[in-house]
């Protein structure tokens, strides 16, 4: 198969969908691999680096696009990349359709066959594919929030771990998913008060059992609305599988925050979990709304992308050489976790809450490739 890895141009995105390392198992394997130039660099890959694996290099998209059958990228495409797009290529990718009505018609029209990297799944709840990058996020999420509770950055000018004699910030995470755990991890590490909520009482329990020092507590709408009003730092990471996230902060609610405190919404990829959540940049993170600071940006792993890149391809890589080896069909019969990732194909959605979520007939992917898994 014909492989092809894009630069990713959202901003501030410096990820790479395929290592060179990546790219030289493709090529063991009898794939033909094509790189657009300067896709790696901003993870410290190098073009030469690509073509000592075995990979040639394209001088622009319109290359890549032209050459490959299956897409690989990090971020969502945009309009530039989606309208590329035509019914022969497979794009396995992140995809965060639930809100983003625009980008999965423009999906749609294409014809393309299109797989999101966060909606594969394992088993029930497990995201293989989603999980690194959560990790990354929920690590960054209390740095971040720190950083900008400085009054210099904006913030009430707290110290998140406070000093001897002065109480600690207070952080509430939402969530105890992979994220908001990674979030009460480091929020702990750092000697703030945190507490972590979820409907899930095993996630609370294990919780407790890994993170000495946290308040697990059961999210109610009460516990929500008396945990925020008196947070310092809040972190929203909610998720629900392939469908918008639940708006759980109104904004009479974050009215209620103190002037000064902090918001980060690591839940913004799929439509944020704070009513007055709108997507920022690195370049611009920052927004105050209702006195309070708003973190939201869209790509948080993309600030340290080194780290990002390695674990994410770690993940992705047997994905993709399955989908090269065996074509989309039988890969995704071979793998129900892989069809689970098939959001879009013929034209049609094929994931029920990305169907829902932007009000678009559902067709299960069996009807479309019918097959019975192995």
């Amino acid at each position: 198969m014909r492989v092809g890895v894009l630069r990713e141009i959202k901003a501030d995105e410096y990820r790479v969908a395929l290592t060179p390392a990546g790219a030289r198992e493709l090529l063991a394997r009898g794939h033909s691999v094509v790189v657009q130039r300067g896709a790696g660099e901003g993870s410290a890959f190098a073009d030469e680096t690509y073509v000592a694996a075995g990979a040639t290099i394209a001088e622009s998209a319109d290359e890549v696009f032209e050459q490959a059958t299956l897409l690989l990228k990090v971020k969502e495409p945009l309009e530039p990349e989606y309208l590329r797009l035509r019914p022969y290529h497979v794009l396995f990718t992140y995809l965060h359709l639930a809100p983003n009505p625009v980008l999965a018609e423009g999906l749609i029209e294409s014809g393309a066959s299109c797989i999101a990297y966060e909606t594969v799944e394992t088993v029930p709840g497990v995201l293989p594919l989603l999980t690194p990058m959560s990790e990354v996020a929920g690590r960054l999420a209390p740095i971040a929030g720190a950083y900008f509770l400085s009054r210099l950055n904006g913030g009430k000018g707290m110290l998140l771990g406070g000093v001897p004699g002065v109480a600690a910030a207070r952080v509430v995470v939402l969530g105890a998913g992979t994220a908001g755990t990674n979030a009460a991890q480091i929020a702990l590490g750092m000697h703030a008060r945190v507490s972590l909520l979820d409907i899930r009482i095993e996630r609370l329990v294990e919780a407790e059992r890994y993170l000495p020092g946290v308040e697990a507590l059961m999210s109610n709408q009460m516990v929500v609305e008396d945990q925020v009003r008196g947070a310092d730092l809040v972190i929203g990471a909610v998720l629900v599988p392939g469908a918008r996230a639940p708006r759980l902060v109104s904004r009479e609610l974050v009215k209620a925050m103190q002037p000064g405190s902090v918001i980060v919404d690591i839940s913004i990829d799929q439509g944020g979990c704070f009513e007055t959540s709108r997507m920022t940049t690195h370049s611009d993170p920052t927004y105050v709304e209702c006195g309070v600071v708003h973190y939201c940006v869209g790509n948080m792993p993309g600030a340290v992308p080194i780290t990002s890149t390695l674990a994410l391809t770690n993940v992705t890589l047997p994905y993709v050489l399955a989908l090269a080896d065996k074509g989309l069909a039988v890969a995704a019969r071979d793998d129900p976790a892989l069809a689970k990732g098939v959001n879009v194909i013929e034209g049609k959605v094929t994931n029920s809450q990305v169907a829902e979520a932007i009000g678009s007939p559902y067709f299960p992917l069996e009807s479309l490739l019918p097959f019975e898994y192995a």
